[in-house]
Formats: structure tokens, C-alpha cells, sequence
């Protein structure tokens, strides 16, 4: 009898140890379920760019032939992987702004990883490290104006800075505000899902992925960030061909937030630029 009681006791201890298991994100391997994951398919096919102050047209030139001679030589490869590799990266530094000097003053959002982001006081991010050394070719001081996404090209049209560096896509009505510089990244859009979502599992491209999307009503909520590709792609934009979805849209400051509020049941799903994603689910399932 004691024997069958020890049995028993044993039995219901790997039970419980199970449902524990499973209650904690765990899967039938003991592997612990990632709280949040990218649909690697790219949604849209963009390029990012800088935005240069229409009343400078040598800036522009300047900017363009910048652009070339890192591309030639290596330096943008060494700054992406930097971000996308194994390399370091480098902290750059913003000036305090003051007119009486000679400086180049950037338009920013810091919250788009691995772009443009901080830690502490210091700027990191492609667009940032770039930043610096255009700043130091042309000769003058670096001063970094972080904003909210939808005011950058704004703050450039209204000369308060010199030109966008923001992860920033070529956008038509954009260029009522600034002059785009050559293209320096291709870019795309990217769902995000809840870790146990799987719903777009078995989805091969982007019409696949959209023709689930195209099933939800406005019940069904989409977070992006506030004037990204992202909410054009969600809402609609006839200027880049996207029809929109019958989903509900919901704009953030940033696509951390976005992503956050999705773990948390706010939204269903969330659409932001590829390099984003990543960084953005690597990080919060690292902690979670």
C-alpha cells in the first residue's frame, strides 16, 4: 500500500510539474514560448533615404556623394554590422545647438532600432553613426534633434534642422517638405504575432499574409507606428498602391509600444519596418 502511495505521489508530482509547464509558456520540448514573433515576409518593398532641406541644394549634393563614397569603400557595410552582425557600436554625441556655429542639425526619432536609438545621453543607430561622419566631412559640429516620427520632415521643410535621418522612406507627399537623397537601404514591412499565434505559420508571401488579414473585421485592431509605412499600409494610401484592411489601426509613438501593448492584449497584430521588428521582439523576449 505504501508502495502505491509513493507511486501515486510521484505521478501527480510530474503531473503538476507539466501543467506548470505549460502555464509558464512552455511547449512539449521544455522550451519556453517566445512572448512575441516576426512573419518573416516582407509586405512591402520601400527604400529609406535622407531628407535634405529644399533651400540647400549643396547640402544635397554634398549628402549624395557621401552616400556614394561609404558605399564604395566599405564604411556603410562596417556600420551595418555594427548593428546587423558582430562589430561594436559606436556612441555619437549631440552638440548643444547654437547658432553662432557652424553645425549640421539632424532630424530624428530615436526610438527606431537599429536606425536611430539611445542609451543614456549618447545617439546610436546606422543613421546616427552615418550622421557623424557626414558631419565630420563636411567640417561642421553634430547637433541630433529627437522628435516624434511624423514631425521630422516637418521640422526640415521649416528650416529648423538641415536634413531627416530617421529610417525615413521615399514618400511623394514627403517631398513637399524636404529634397530625398539617394536611396542608402532597402526596407520592407513586417507582422508581428503573439508567440503561440499561429495563424500565419503556413504563409509563403505577402498575399498569403494579406489575404488572412483581409479576413477581420474592425474588431480586430493593427498597431503601427504613428507616419510610417506601416500605417499607410494598414489604413490605405492610394499614392503607393496599398488598398488598406477593414482592421481597426492604432498608432504609437513608437514601435516598442506597439509591440508591448500587443503582449498585453491591447492589439492583435502589429506592422513596422523589418530591422525594427527584430530588434524590437529580440529584445522583449529576452526579458520576458
Amino acid at each position: 500500500m505504501k508502495k502505491f502511495v509513493k507511486v501515486l505521489a510521484i505521478v501527480m508530482i510530474i503531473a503538476l510539474s507539466a501543467t506548470l509547464l505549460f502555464a509558464c509558456g512552455g511547449n512539449e520540448d521544455g522550451e519556453k514560448t517566445a512572448a512575441v514573433k516576426v512573419i518573416d515576409i516582407d509586405l512591402t518593398e520601400e527604400e529609406y533615404a535622407f531628407g535634405v532641406d529644399k533651400t540647400q541644394p549643396e547640402l544635397l549634393a554634398d549628402v549624395n556623394a557621401f552616400i556614394a563614397e561609404i558605399k564604395a569603400d566599405g564604411t556603410f557595410d562596417e556600420i551595418c554590422n555594427k548593428y546587423f552582425g558582430d562589430g561594436t557600436p559606436t556612441p555619437v554625441k549631440s552638440a548643444a545647438l547654437d547658432p553662432a556655429k557652424d553645425q549640421l542639425v539632424v532630424a530624428t526619432n530615436a526610438a527606431f532600432e537599429p536606425f536611430e536609438y539611445t542609451v543614456g545621453e549618447d545617439f546610436y543607430g546606422i543613421d546616427m553613426e552615418i550622421a557623424a561622419l557626414l558631419a565630420e566631412k563636411l567640417g561642421k559640429e553634430l547637433v541630433i534633434n529627437h522628435m516624434d516620427f511624423d514631425a521630422v520632415c516637418l521640422s526640415v521643410g521649416q528650416q529648423k534642422c538641415d536634413i531627416a535621418m530617421a529610417g525615413l522612406t521615399i514618400k511623394p507627399d514627403r517631398e513637399e517638405y524636404v529634397n530625398f537623397s539617394d536611396s542608402y537601404y532597402e526596407a520592407s514591412q513586417k507582422l508581428i504575432v503573439k508567440g503561440d499565434d499561429t495563424a500565419f505559420d503556413a504563409c509563403t508571401d505577402a498575399a498569403s499574409v494579406e489575404a488572412i488579414l483581409n479576413t477581420y473585421d474592425a474588431a480586430t485592431k493593427i498597431g503601427v507606428q504613428n507616419g510610417t509605412t506601416g500605417q499607410f499600409y494598414v489604413e490605405g494610401d492610394e499614392s503607393w498602391g496599398f488598398t488598406g484592411f477593414a482592421a481597426t489601426c492604432v498608432g504609437y509613438k513608437n514601435g516598442s509600444l506597439a509591440v508591448q501593448d500587443l503582449i498585453n492584449g491591447g492589439v492583435n497584430y502589429v506592422i513596422i519596418d523589418s530591422a525594427p521588428a527584430d530588434c524590437i521582439t529580440e529584445s522583449i523576449n529576452a526579458v520576458q
